[in-house]
């Protein structure tokens, strides 16, 4: 599971040029996936771009990449039935594949990403940092990056973004600036935006969104509460016409 430090949480302030619905007017929907999901995508990501002798990954490995301490944040602590589960549900949304190599008895797997998200080598290396690190400004994208893609410098990057955010579906948008700075965070849009949590220390850190499954759970609990309710009232009325019908009988017999 994801680890983060307690604190106020305050919600995150988007452009207002930019909307978090993964839809977009053309009526195209971006695929939607959990925290955990996008740890696993994004660190097949980085390793088919940063260690290519060791990709496609096995499950070991893939675990190990998603728990490494750096180059994550927030820190996750992921279990192999976790890791396992996470990689059904991309293989479902056609973003992970298995892989049986010849000579080899363990099962290795790689994104499809590049097809999928139509994702050439230099998008590829952008959207594995935003996946694995979270919001992120030009600069550091610029910075960290760069052992995926050389990039020409900030405006290279910058321009690459902009071409994410304008195609359809958006695969990734603009956030405002943190309070007390001056410089955007981009944020990827295969998640709901994560919102951003001030530390007792004065600092602050984005934090993944809820699983939006589990607040269509609690919708359902509540229909079904709603639904149960108007069962019982239903059967009081039943009764009630019954005792009624039973009286009126009585007065012919």
């Amino acid at each position: 599971m994801a680890t983060v430090s307690p604190g106020n949480m305050e919600p995150n302030n988007l452009s207002s040029s930019e909307n978090p619905s993964p839809s977009d007017d053309t009526g195209e929907t971006l695929v939607q996936l959990t925290f955990e999901e996008t740890r696993v995508l994004g660190s097949l990501i980085e390793k088919e771009l940063t260690t290519p002798e060791y990709y496609p990954m096995s499950l070991n490995g893939l675990v190990n990449a998603c728990n490494q301490k750096n180059n994550r944040l927030p820190k996750s602590s992921l279990s192999e039935d976790e890791v396992n589960q996470c990689i059904e549900e991309l293989r479902i949304k056609r973003l992970v594949h298995r892989v049986d190599l010849v000579g080899s008895r363990v099962p290795k797997f790689q994104h499809n990403a590049e097809k999928e998200l139509d994702l050439i080598k230099a998008e590829r290396a952008l959207i594995a940092e935003l996946l694995n690190r979270g919001p992120q400004t030009s600069g550091e994208l610029n910075n960290r990056a760069d052992r995926m893609f050389e990039f020409d410098g900030i405006e290279d990057v910058e321009d690459t973004l902009t071409d994410m955010m304008e195609r359809s579906p958006s695969l990734v948008g603009l956030m405002e600036a943190r309070p007390g700075q001056k410089e955007s965070r981009w944020f990827h849009k295969l998640a709901p935006p994560p919102t951003l949590e001030e530390l007792q220390d004065g600092s602050a850190v984005y934090v993944p969104a809820p699983d939006q499954r589990l607040n269509q759970l609690d919708t359902v609990l509540s229909e079904f509460k709603d639904l149960k309710e108007e069962v019982e009232a239903l059967r009081y009325q039943v009764r009630e016409l019954s005792d009624e019908l039973r009286e009126f009988r009585k007065q012919f017999e």
